[in-house]
C-alpha cells in the first residue's frame, strides 16, 4: 500500500478551499458521488499530501453527523491505494489488526470509477483503500482526443 491523501470533512467547502489555496494546492474538479450523497474534491500539492474536501449532498449522508459535531471540520480518514485489496486485508488480518469494513468496494467517481473500500482499523480509525490505476479489473479513462 502506499499512502494517497487524507480525507477532510467539512459543513461547506469554501474556508477549506480558501486555506489550501493559500498553502499552495490545487483544487481540482468538484465531483457527487450519488453512492454515499456527498460532493468531494482532490486537492493536490508539490511537496505535501492530498486532501479529499468532503462534503454533504442534499439528502442525508454518511458525514452529516459528523460535520454536525465538528463545525469547523476534521480530518477523518486516511486513504491508501493498492494493486491487491485481498492480499492488504491478508496482511492486516496476519499482524493481528482488528478490522471492521464499513463499505465495500465500489466504483468512485471522484477516481475515474476505481473502485474504493472503507475499514475501520480498531485503534487507529477510518482508512480508506483505492484500487490502483494498474490493478487487474481497474476502470481505464482514455483521453477522448
Amino acid at each position: 500500500m502506499r499512502f494517497h491523501h487524507f480525507g477532510l470533512a467539512v459543513q461547506k467547502p469554501a474556508s477549506a478551499r480558501n486555506w489550501l489555496t493559500k498553502l499552495g494546492y490545487a483544487i481540482g474538479e468538484t465531483v457527487f458521488d450519488p453512492g454515499q450523497n456527498v460532493f468531494l474534491v482532490l486537492c493536490r500539492h508539490q511537496t505535501q499530501p492530498a486532501v479529499e474536501i468532503i462534503w454533504p449532498g442534499t439528502d442525508g449522508g454518511p458525514i452529516d453527523e459528523l460535520v454536525n459535531r465538528h463545525a469547523s471540520g476534521i480530518v477523518y480518514h486516511l486513504c491508501y491505494e493498492t494493486h491487491d485489496l485481498v492480499a492488504v486485508l491478508s496482511q492486516f488480518k496476519a499482524a493481528g489488526l482488528r478490522i471492521a469494513c464499513i463499505s465495500r468496494p465500489k466504483p468512485a467517481p471522484l477516481f475515474g470509477g476505481r473502485k474504493v473500500s472503507f475499514y475501520n482499523v480498531m485503534g487507529m480509525g477510518l482508512v480508506e483503500v483505492l484500487e490502483s490505476d494498474d490493478s487487474p479489473g481497474a476502470l481505464k479513462i482514455e483521453n477522448a482526443a
